[in-house]
């Protein structure tokens, strides 16, 4: 798991994004987790959710605020093909994470990427860093940015 932590810290810096990465101790897998543990609310913890093209077999990446639900119908419009959830083992194959450890940054393909909005009103968010106790915080429009995610509206 350390390679995945180095690599979203390289992918951060390479982006501009000075990032600080905690390891809770604890499991952050989960919004709840992850807001418990870094003590802010769940709206701040930005979910990174991988969907795969059904037809393309193609994965996507969808940033969500901890409190929101993906809208399927929106996102599968945006990819322009319908999604079907990703098998944990194509996910860590294909991006380097296991699930509860996706990060927004540091994927090993590059892979489509959107953003809700509603993350960008907050002061700061916090994101899984590659392990399933790693999370780092940052101002959302820079993560956004360094995730090279479209803003759109996600949420359901």
């Amino acid at each position: 798991m350390a390679g995945s932590i180095e690599r979203v810290t390289q992918a951060a810096a390479d982006a501009g994004l000075e990032i600080e990465v905690r390891r809770m101790g604890a499991s952050t897998r989960t919004a709840e987790e992850a807001a418990q543990q870094c003590g802010c609310t769940v709206a701040q913890i930005v979910k990174s959710l991988v969907f795969q093209g059904e037809t393309s077999d193609r994965l996507y990446l969808f940033l969500v605020s901890g409190s929101n639900q993906l809208d399927l119908g929106k996102a599968a419009a945006l990819a322009g093909e319908a999604l079907k959830r990703a098998e944990p083992r194509h996910i860590r194959d294909q991006t380097g994470f296991a699930i509860g450890g996706v990060s927004p940054l540091g994927h090993l393909i590059a892979i489509p990427a959107f953003a809700d909005e509603t993350l960008l009103g907050f002061e700061r968010v916090w994101a899984a860093a590659g392990a399933h106790d790693a999370v780092f915080a940052a101002a959302p429009a820079a993560l956004v940015k360094a995730a090279r995610a479209a803003v759109v509206s996600l949420a359901a």
